[in-house]
């Protein structure tokens, strides 16, 4: 192997420093609408839309936490949104994981054929669906409950079902051969066997399906019309009135809102960086 010289090294070193100068410069640039948030949480009115920006407010008013969450009855829109969010995680996560297991583990007719139908409607605006959606779900007396949001959840997200496809399709086959020798059934194998070792895959469905309720804003502005039933999505929007924004105390509360799904990050970071390194598109 070739001694590098001083010239190659001189231009791997011009090549990292033009990386990181880009890293850097767009995290900066990602970063700038947090920190701006930040600070206006901790404004006063009168302080928010002055130039140049006063990125460290004077005084720091953290009363603005505590009339944000209180101006409104956010401890209800937190628990309708943590039943809804708990019973979509769970209800995607077993709708998908079947479905992909039949597609991966299972032969019948007509699998390629249904699972390209499936990946087709990955391809459809939400737009298209909602009109149609609305009009099944008032007919069965749905509107206004936690219904419309939480039955859907129990059929399957085309996504999530290619995601666990891919995956399960890793294992090699004579690991379902080897368990009905032993006596295990196709819900066996599913239950015992590949469940268990698809961790880091469930692990991203959960914390996408999670993240997804939480922050899902169009369908609660639908079918939600109690106040009494209202997310916290809902909840933000109500400091949005006709024509004036209370931006110090809506940016202090989506703060708090932020957070839950902030910390699962954080705390789930290596099911969700596992899952996609090895959820791979294996055909």
């Amino acid at each position: 192997m070739e001694p590098i010289t001083k010239s190659q090294k001189k231009m791997i070193l011009i090549k990292k420093t033009i990386i990181y100068t880009l890293l850097i410069s767009g995290g900066i640039i990602i970063m700038l609408p947090f920190v701006w948030m930040i600070s206006t949480s901790l404004k006063q009115p009168n302080q928010i839309f002055t130039f140049p920006i006063e990125w460290i407010p004077d005084p720091i008013v953290w009363e603005n936490f505590v009339e944000a969450l209180t101006v409104r009855p956010f401890a209800r829109y937190a628990m309708n949104t943590f039943f809804i969010s708990t019973f979509t995680v769970f209800g995607q996560v077993l709708s998908s994981s079947i479905v992909a297991y039949s597609f991966a583990r299972l032969k019948w007719p007509g699998r390629n054929k249904l699972f390209l139908v499936i990946i087709a409607t990955m391809m459809l605006p939400k737009s298209m669906t909602l009109v149609p959606k609305f009009v099944i779900f008032s007919h069965l007396g749905w509107v206004n409950t936690f219904l419309p949001l939480i039955v859907p959840q129990f059929f399957g997200f085309p996504f999530f079902i290619f995601l666990m496809r891919q995956f399960f399709m890793t294992f090699p086959k004579s690991m379902d051969e080897a368990a009905k020798i032993d006596g295990c059934g196709i819900l066996g194998i599913y239950w015992r066997i590949i469940l268990p070792l698809s961790k880091p895959v469930l692990g991203i469905v959960a914390i996408q399906a999670f993240t997804n309720s939480w922050n899902d804003f169009i369908n609660p502005l639908i079918y939600l019309n109690s106040n009494k039933l209202w997310t916290l999505t809902l909840g933000l929007r109500a400091f949005q009135q006709q024509f004036t924004v209370d931006w110090n105390l809506l940016m202090a509360a989506s703060l708090v809102v932020m957070l839950p799904v902030v910390i699962l990050f954080f705390f789930a970071q290596k099911y969700f960086i596992q899952g996609i390194v090895f959820t791979g598109v294996k055909g």
